[in-house]
């Protein structure tokens, strides 16, 4: 206990003494089997123990002496005369006073949607659970339906869980666990972010989502673009999955910057164009071995290298008119092909199946 020399010492003692439902730092000064000990700035003693221990993030799982730590105040004396921590609570009393400072200085929030119900969408920022109406959504996600059916609304809905959005608090209450959050908010904030980029400036990045149709990538301050999957690599693919994952790191050239903010990236513009040395390395009438990438009702997509992929039309893929070209080809299977075409300004190979009986 500190020294008190004086009256003004004693009130700012009292002053800064922990009072309950406070988030304190303390010192980690002893570790039990189940019980952890915490110093708190030299005036007294907390101790941490039993379910109180444990968090959701595992932040406080590999704690040794001298640690730095912060902690909620759940009871201000038990029956040993020491302050009652819990790392549980101030896990959680963190997390809101971390949306607290975003909603603050009005920056932006990515959430994750996890359930949809006829009102609006159920979302995530990290453990905390909030709620994004469909009034707030942006124009271009609002789910149009003829009459309103409420129904065919949800099933609009329905379709976003499991992605990931951008969005701006516009209610906050940790009192009553409230967090409403508004993706139509953002706009202008996208706007003003957007501002300082120009198309064509190359930005560097981290991959920090997949969907079917691209790849979202985080640069900058809070900044985020999407990637179409015909512009994530020069040959076809079939998800982004296929070439990047989440936390790669990444180059991209911005090709797109939309009135309300919205940027379109490519990286497949800063890599080499295979195409263009294409006639250098095939010949029309040249016969080569190809694998079958997918099976389409038009014909069969082939690798010939992991560069330059080909379209064998059904058309050449018999000599006999078939209406399905899995008879004659599976997926995987590598075949013979002639090269009927090549078109290097459309990214264009055309194949011929080379018939298997001769």
């Amino acid at each position: 206990m500190k020294n008190l020399t004086n009256k003004k010492d004693y009130l700012q003692l009292v002053k800064s003494f922990p009072r309950l439902g406070d988030l304190i730092e303390g010192t980690v000064i002893e570790i039990g089997r189940n019980e952890i000990y915490l110093d708190i700035n030299g005036l007294t003693t907390g101790i941490v123990r039993g379910p109180e221990l444990f968090d959701e993030s595992g932040e406080f799982s590999n704690l040794k002496k001298g640690d730095k730590v912060f902690a909620t105040v759940i009871d201000l004396e038990n029956e040993k005369g020491l302050i009652d921590l819990s790392f549980r609570q101030a896990s959680h009393k963190k997390a809101w006073n971390n949306l607290e400072e975003i909603s603050k200085n009005k920056n932006l929030l990515s959430v994750k949607i996890t359930e949809a119900n006829k009102g609006g969408l159920i979302v995530y920022a990290g453990k905390i659970q909030g709620f994004l109406p469909v009034s707030q959504l942006k124009p271009d996600h609002y789910p149009r339906v003829e009459e309103g059916n409420k129904n065919r609304i949800l099933e609009k809905l329905k379709e976003f869980v499991g992605q990931e959005m951008k969005v701006k608090i516009i209610t906050i209450d940790e009192k009553t666990g409230k967090l409403i959050v508004s993706e139509k908010e953002t706009s202008t904030t996208e706007k003003k972010l957007a501002s300082k980029y120009k198309i064509g400036d190359v930005v560097e990045g981290k991959i920090s989502g997949l969907v079917d149709f691209g790849a979202f990538i985080t640069f900058g301050k809070d900044q985020e673009g999407l990637v179409h999957i015909s512009e994530l690599a020069w040959q076809r693919i079939d998800h982004p999955q296929d070439v990047v994952k989440i936390g790669d790191k990444i180059k991209a050239e911005i090709i797109g910057i939309t009135d309300d903010g919205k940027i379109s990236l490519s990286i497949r513009r800063l890599l080499k164009d295979p195409w263009k040395t294409v006639k250098e390395k095939y010949k029309i009438g040249q016969i080569i071995d190809g694998k079958v990438l997918k099976i389409n009702p038009f014909g069969l997509f082939v690798e010939i290298d992991p560069d330059i992929h080909g379209l064998a039309h059904i058309s050449e893929l018999s000599d006999k008119p078939i209406k399905d070209a899995s008879c004659v080809a599976q997926m995987g299977e590598t075949l013979k092909f002639k090269i009927v075409s090549i078109e290097p300004d459309d990214h264009r190979l055309g194949l011929s199946l080379i018939k298997k009986n001769k």
